[in-house]
């Protein structure tokens, strides 16, 4: 069991790597706690009461207290991220022990292991803001999206910012292909189909291969054409807790992994050529996609067919207008050049890209 203390949320864990404060004296819980730490890849500090100096207490990222010390803790300073630990699920007294501590939440073993193990390891990896996640796809079949995927990706790690790629379409033929790096050594999605619960964002970050200055998570060339949902939720979760930028690369067909995807994406780039049919097209998708994420916008991609401009485009789509799409041939025939998608930093692309972080930028009041 878990529970939340009725007032003023605390602010969200620590941006920087720390050790959890255990304080307690029942040597049952502490052999509990110690071993969950240890699932979440944390090294307690442990103390049978408040540290004397006080800096243990306001320092620490998280701080577990055993029910059996919530009365000598009672008289510490408040602070954000304190937990109360305990076993009896019947205490009603239990919420009044809470408040006297100032505590967050009310955690009740072992009902409440698995959230307790995420919020140490989340301290552990020093969690602070998520990623802003953007997702690509394309209106119809051949609209460009998975290079204007990796032209963005490409532009954020540019700018020197922690960035990720996720190829979502198993059918695509892999991004590490568009980048150049299919033969780069680290993992591909086959590895993690088995993932459930939770997946460290570092160790995910460092199985990765590494091209052009981000991290690329593609498919192989094997036969595994798709990963269970919960693996999809677990991954991108991780993803997006090292924060930075995480592109993903989305299918046109909407199966229940693209749906977990699509769940934490914040904002996705529609991309539809200028033409009448690939309109109709983007509209079926656009409905899907709607139902889904909030904040949906159409990319256009010329040239324009006759009556047809980006403007127009997005009055019939009823979507946001996120910008012209560039002509070049590095979009419409990405395999013509040997250089990723926007690496040069030059050209009609790379401007959109960095424009359109810029724009985002300004609309998230993040910094980059």
């Amino acid at each position: 069991m878990t529970g939340t203390v009725t007032h003023d949320p605390p602010p969200g864990p620590a941006d920087r790597p720390g050790r959890p404060l255990i304080i307690t004296e029942d040597a049952d819980l502490l052999d509990d706690l110690l071993r969950l730490c240890a699932a979440a890849g944390a090294t307690p500090e442990v103390r049978h009461d408040v540290p004397d100096s006080g800096d243990g207490w306001t320092t620490a990222p998280l701080v577990l207290v055993g029910d059996d010390a919530a009365r000598r803790v009672g008289g510490a300073a408040r602070r954000p991220g304190v937990v109360l630990v305990g076993r009896d699920q019947d205490d009603p007294d239990v919420w009044k022990r809470a408040v006297l501590i100032g505590a967050d939440h009310v955690l009740m073993l072992p009902d409440g292991e698995a959230w307790l193990v995420d919020r140490i390891a989340d301290v552990a990896e020093g969690i602070g803001r998520p990623a802003l996640t953007v997702g690509v796809i394309g209106g119809r079949g051949g609209a460009g999206a998975s290079t204007l995927a990796c032209a963005l990706a490409v532009t954020s790690a540019r700018e020197g910012v922690r960035t990720l790629l996720v190829d979502a379409d198993p059918l695509g033929g892999g991004l590490d292909v568009l980048l150049g790096g299919e033969s780069a050594d680290g993992l591909r999605w086959p590895a993690f189909a088995a993932s459930r619960g939770r997946v460290g964002g570092g160790a995910l970050e460092e199985s990765l291969p590494e091209l052009h200055s981000l991290r690329v998570l593609s498919w192989d060339r094997g036969d595994c054409v798709a990963v269970p949902p919960p693996a999809v939720r677990a991954v991108l979760a991780a993803a997006r807790r090292r924060g930075g930028t995480v592109v993903v690369d989305l299918p046109r067909r909407l199966d229940d992994g693209v749906a977990e995807a699509l769940a934490q994406i914040d904002l996705v780039l529609l991309v539809v050529p200028a033409e009448l049919r690939a309109v109709a097209a983007a509209d079926r998708v656009a409905a899907a996609v709607g139902m889904v994420v909030r904040d949906l916008r159409v990319a256009v991609r010329g040239p324009y067919a006759p009556g047809l401009d980006d403007h127009e485009v997005a009055r019939l789509l009823g979507l946001p207008l996120a910008g012209q799409l560039p002509v070049e041939p590095g979009l419409l025939r990405p395999q013509a050049s040997a250089k990723a998608p926007g690496a040069t930093g030059r050209g009609p692309l790379a401007r959109f890209c960095a424009h359109f972080w810029e724009r985002v930028l300004v609309e998230s009041g993040g910094t980059r």
